[in-house]
C-alpha cells in the first residue's frame, strides 16, 4: 500500500471514531480535493478495506478497521518516541511521525516501541 493510501485509511479510521465518515470530511482533514479522495476510496474499496456508495458515508470493513488501527498505533508510538523519549515538541513530533511511519522497518519500530515502554515505566508513579 502506498503512503498516500495509508494516510487515507488512517484518516478514515480517525474520522470513524467521531461518527459517520463523509468524503468532504476526509478532503478537509487531509487538505486534498474530493476527486482525490474518491480515487483513493475506490482503490481502498478494491482492496477490501472499506465500502463507499456515492453520496453516502464511508465504512471500514473488518480488515480495514484492523489495518487503520495498526497505522494509528504505529503513528502514536512514533509520536510518543519523539516527544517522550527524545524531547521533541508535540507539534514537531506529530508532523515527523506522519513522515516516518511510512518508511521505517519493523525492526526499527520494535526497538523504538521498547524504548517508549521503558521510558513510560521509568516515569510511572511508584506503587
Amino acid at each position: 500500500m502506498t503512503q498516500s493510501l495509508e494516510d487515507y485509511l488512517e484518516m478514515v479510521g480517525f474520522l470513524d471514531d467521531e461518527g459517520p465518515v463523509r468524503v468532504t470530511d476526509i478532503a478537509a482533514r487531509l487538505g486534498v480535493s474530493k476527486p482525490s479522495v474518491l480515487s483513493a476510496l475506490r482503490t481502498l474499496e478494491g482492496q477490501g478495506l472499506l465500502r463507499h456508495e456515492p453520496y453516502r458515508t464511508v465504512f471500514l470493513t473488518d480488515e480495514g478497521r484492523r489495518r487503520a488501527t495498526q497505522l494509528r498505533e504505529r503513528h502514536g508510538m512514533l509520536a510518543s518516541f519523539l516527544r517522550d523519549v527524545i524531547g521533541v515538541s508535540p507539534d514537531t513530533a506529530e508532523s515527523d511521525a506522519c513522515k516516518m511511519e511510512h518508511h521505517l522497518s519493523a525492526e526499527t519500530l520494535e526497538k523504538m516501541r521498547a524504548m517508549v515502554q521503558t521510558k513510560l515505566e521509568e516515569n510511572a508513579p511508584a506503587a
